[in-house]
């Protein structure tokens, strides 16, 4: 909703409540609307005559004196960091109230409007409110502002890497697409529908970050994108897919099951979805806002004839897929906060801290201890005996990962990738992070990547093309530092088999891997039919700044 909606609203309110004959007597109604007034000035761009904007000053006095009842109206109306930047301006309205000791229930002390907002927000997302201040936290604003805006992090993705092409979203929520694709079908994935007057086996490339035209007026919040297929979300939860449409990976009702999609269009059967996941593989999968998860795709693994592919749901053994988004009814008892797609697997995490696994079971990757399959979620028992909650899980082809609370990661599955340096069957913790805080996790084919609480990139695994980033295409079975990215400060990151993405704290977009894929190559260096070298060292793409927000843990207040 736009501030000027948010504005609207909050005068209705204020009327409403003088003409209900409520609590707030003309004085009080008279001053919500002169706060309406100076939150125009606030929160929208001054006009051209400067002398007409309201003093800073006097609009912090008129939101002391906002009623109770409408100050959280307009809270309500704000993103969670606007949130923060009110909490930081104004400072008396999120204060903690001082009470007498002792405080046997703190959470029957007075709270301030902005607590009470952050509180609703924290529940509404599944997190676990304390009833005491952890060690270390001041205050409890900055404290639940921080929580909430460590899992939105882990909920929004400013970028995605595929196949030999990348999509991002710039700082206004925009969707960009570059790459170059060889096959008919691969065209499909840059968003841009060349016409039909375009041979199909002439390749086309799009050299720097390029908007794509048919989603150039939408907020997005988060993009997904595998080998065939990519996703978007916008900010009102709605969800878009275009690509190869193989085994119904788009999930569009009433098409070809194998049909494809030039340009991105809505999912009508989605909405209120807060995060998604796109597979390899064609598979699909996507969370709403009331924690339920739902697959679609691909119905059984590739060489395997048992529904095994991780949808999380039995079907009728004559079906090759799933073509529409459909809940798994096995979770319906638990709020699932994230979800990952490896090679014919599928990871899911609640807001309880569990991870269940479902799919096939090669190379130990759901973490059972055996390599048998799971058509059904069920829980990673030594994940659960650890006595820690977990907040994210990622897959690759053949490992998985998985990250608590407290910033431990663990990692099963092939040795070459699960952090390990050895097969495990059964989840573990990444010795080379015992001492350390991990805030991402992020897994292409055959690597991983992981950024800790300082920001710094640590990946491993095929080293093929340069993707690693550490200068070569050797590959690494331990996690290592990238040291070309040694002073930035990484807040999201993105790979696949050909390249890798890293945005840092300002929006700058590091990459490294196949040039072409990067944005970092003119189209016309096709014409000869030579590929141009690959970058070996992370580099900025030019001209481009993503939706990353500042690390959470780098607050404007204490």
């Amino acid at each position: 909703m736009s501030a000027a909606s948010v504005l609207a609203a909050l005068r209705t309110v204020a009327l409403h409540c003088q003409l209900a004959a409520w609590s707030f007597t003309d004085e009080q109604a008279a001053e919500g609307f002169a706060v309406a007034d100076g939150l125009r000035d606030l929160f929208l761009p001054p006009p051209a005559a400067a002398s007409s904007a309201v003093p800073q000053p006097h609009l912090l006095q008129w939101l002391q004196l906002l009623p109770t009842e409408l100050l959280s109206v307009v809270l309500s109306h704000l993103d969670t960091h606007d949130l923060a930047r009110f909490a930081a301006t104004c400072r008396p309205l999120w204060r903690d109230a001082p009470t007498s000791p002792p405080r046997p229930m703190p959470l029957l002390r007075p709270m301030g409007s902005v607590e009470m907002e952050l509180r609703r927000r924290a529940t509404a997302r599944g997190l676990r409110s304390s009833s005491s201040l952890p060690k270390g936290a001041l205050s409890w604003v900055p404290y639940l502002l921080k929580c909430v805006l460590c899992d939105m992090l882990r909920r929004e993705t400013p970028l995605a890497a595929g196949y030999d092409f990348s999509v991002f979203l710039d700082a206004e929520g925009r969707l960009l697409a570059c790459g170059s694709k060889y096959t008919e079908e691969g065209q499909l994935l840059l968003g841009h529908d060349w016409g039909t007057d375009v041979d199909p086996n002439e390749p086309r490339s799009i050299g720097p970050p390029t908007l794509v035209p048919s989603l150039q007026d939408m907020r997005i919040v988060s993009v997904a994108a595998s080998d065939s297929h990519c996703l978007a979300l916008t900010r009102e939860g709605e969800v878009y897919s275009w690509g190869d449409g193989e085994y119904g990976s788009l999930g569009h009702a009433g098409g070809l099951t194998r049909g494809a999609r030039v340009v991105p269009s809505q999912i009508q059967t989605l909405s209120q979805i807060e995060s998604i996941a796109a597979g390899r593989h064609w598979k699909s999968a996507a969370v709403d806002a009331a924690g339920r998860l739902f697959t679609w795709g691909r119905a059984i693994a590739l060489g395997d004839e048992t529904m095994s592919s991780g949808l999380g749901y039995e079907l009728d053994p004559a079906m090759e897929c799933q073509p529409t988004p459909k809940r798994v009814d096995a979770l319906s008892e638990d709020c699932v906060v994230g979800v990952a797609l490896g090679h014919g697997f599928t990871l899911a995490v609640t807001d309880a801290g569990v991870v269940f696994s479902f799919g096939d079971g090669g190379d130990g990757v759901l973490g059972h201890g055996s390599l048998e399959a799971e058509v059904l979620p069920r829980r990673i028992e030594a994940l659960a005996q650890t006595g820690r909650r977990f907040v994210a899980v990622a897959a690759g082809d053949r490992h998985s990962l998985a990250l608590t609370e407290g910033g431990d990661l663990y990692g099963w599955g092939d040795g070459r990738t699960n952090g390990h340096g050895c097969d495990e069957r059964t989840a573990r913790q990444v010795a080379a992070f015992v001492g350390q805080r991990v805030k991402l996790v992020c897994t292409g084919a055959v690597s991983s990547r992981a950024v800790t609480d300082q920001g710094e990139l640590f990946t491993w695994g095929s080293g093929v093309r340069g993707k690693l980033g550490h200068g070569d295409e050797e590959g690494q079975q331990t996690p290592k530092r990238v040291e070309g990215l040694r002073g930035v400060k990484v807040v999201a990151t993105a790979m696949c088999e050909t390249h890798t993405l890293v945005a840092d704290e300002d929006g700058v977009v590091w990459a490294f891997g196949v040039r072409s894929a990067l944005g970092l190559c003119d189209p016309d260096e096709y014409s000869d039919g030579e590929l141009p070298e690959d970058v070996l060292m992370p580099s900025p793409i030019p001209a481009l700044r993503v939706r990353a927000r500042r690390s959470p843990d780098v607050l404007p207040f204490r």
